[in-house]
């Protein structure tokens, strides 16, 4: 009777720690819920939006040579996401950038104010364009504008986290994540979330990677400058950090488990002898 109940005892003990141990991670794996052949709407395409404090160049041709060649700064700076310095209209490398005020304006040689806040880039040189040509300043204007240091962070358990700068007008969340080498094995994949400044208030946003249509529809798969990307550890991470947390992983924990299966089996022939 002792020997039956103790043999069951530790069947069930040998049992239960291999279903423990072998149990397989779960939400690794992007896009669970989408199979082979179906379709998912995609949000939008949402391109980045002029804000104050933000930084650009402008940039004017014309046949006009002297008087595009007012209209275009020409102090040293960098043109992050160009891989060089700024084009000079007239053959120049120096070309000086703009930076949006407080009211979401610039102030330009000839022109004046511009308000810019709230355009893109195609809609701002479609304005400047349009008030040159509406003030006879040039008649065949070419305008093409570009984005300084505009930037987005990912941090937490991605392979290398850090502040990336944008080098397309739409960039993904997805996009993102591979530029800072893609998720740690550790990373919650369910719980990404998106930190992102919005009419003077910051806004946190979740998105679960591994369903693709919500994360196709969310507000922040296209990033916007300035947007933070934050990745928490997941469980099994959080047991690791805390001092013999992550019990089941620990040589400690299958030694104990062991050294009891062996007890409780010594007891038992111990008792079958008697």
């Amino acid at each position: 009777m002792i020997k039956n109940t103790l043999t069951k005892v530790c069947t069930s003990a040998l049992m239960i720690i291999a279903l423990v141990g072998c149990k397989a991670p779960s939400d690794v794996a992007y896009f669970q819920d989408m199979y082979e052949a179906q379709t998912a709407a995609v949000q939008a395409q949402q391109e980045i939006k002029v804000r104050p404090d933000d930084r650009l160049t402008i940039i004017v041709k014309s046949r006009e040579y002297l008087v595009a060649e007012e209209l275009n700064l020409t102090t040293q700076a960098a043109r992050v996401g160009s891989g060089s310095t700024g084009g000079r209209s007239g053959g120049s490398n120096n070309m000086s950038f703009y930076t949006v005020d407080s009211a979401g304006n610039i102030e330009m040689p000839v022109l004046g104010t511009i308000h810019v806040a709230g355009m893109n880039r195609s809609e701002i040189a479609a304005h400047v364009k349009s008030k040159l040509i509406e003030n006879k300043i040039v008649l065949d204007p070419t305008v093409s504008v570009e984005y300084i240091d505009m930037t987005y962070s990912v941090l937490g358990e991605v392979k290398s986290p850090g502040m990336f700068n944008f080098d397309r007008d739409n960039l993904t969340i997805l996009q993102a994540i591979s530029k800072a080498g893609d998720l740690t094995i550790t990373g919650e994949r369910t719980r990404v979330s998106v930190l992102r400044q919005e009419g003077g208030q910051q806004h946190h946003y979740y998105v679960d990677l591994t369903d693709a249509r919500s994360l196709y529809q969310s507000p922040v798969y296209y990033l916007q400058q300035d947007d933070i990307v934050y990745v928490e550890p997941n469980a099994k991470r959080m047991r690791e950090s805390r001092p013999n947390g992550n019990t089941f992983n620990t040589a400690s924990f299958w030694i104990g488990i062991v050294s009891m299966v062996a007890s409780l089996t010594s007891i038992a022939v111990n008792l079958a002898k008697k």
